[in-house]
């Protein structure tokens, strides 16, 4: 079996530290997803109506991706992460879904969130992971779930 532990992260990190989590336990190789135009701490605040995040969200935009996995069709698992906005995944994500070919792969979700759940983004995702199986997701409170979760779905 060969993994891959892609994520995006926002400027808290939260997200990142729990991906190395992953990538540590599992021996699997690490992505993280970049946007093509870096995200400014005013970009980030939610808060704002006409924040970048917001306006990325409501406005239903694409977010291009900065950077490439290498030899994406050899992982058939690929753990994802992402901070939760606004109930699901970031569009930056939806958009490094869409550069891929996810027939076959597991696909296990992970998310960081300050106060809400997963939400839909499972059934959000799907729709760019044409062929891919969501088997399963993970909102993550505290690093130290994340080994207790790998043992139940590995």
């Amino acid at each position: 079996m060969k993994v891959l532990v892609a994520y995006f992260s926002a400027e808290a990190g939260r997200t990142a530290a729990v991906a190395e989590v992953i990538a540590d336990a599992i021996s699997a190789s690490i992505f993280e997803i970049k946007p093509a135009q870096p995200y400014s701490k005013a970009d980030l605040r939610w808060i704002n109506p006409f924040a970048r995040c917001n306006k990325e969200k409501f406005g239903k935009k694409e977010v291009p991706v900065g950077n490439k996995v290498e030899n994406f069709s050899d992982y058939d698992t690929v753990f994802l992460g992402f901070p939760i906005w606004y109930g699901c995944a970031p569009n930056v994500v939806n958009s490094f879904c869409k550069d891929y070919d996810w027939n076959g792969k597991r696909v296990f979700l992970f998310a960081t969130s300050g106060g809400g759940g997963m939400g839909k983004s499972a059934e959000k995702l799907l729709p760019y992971m044409q062929g891919a199986k969501i088997a399963g997701e993970k909102l993550v409170k505290k690093p130290e779930e994340v080994k207790i979760w790998l043992e139940q779905v590995l």
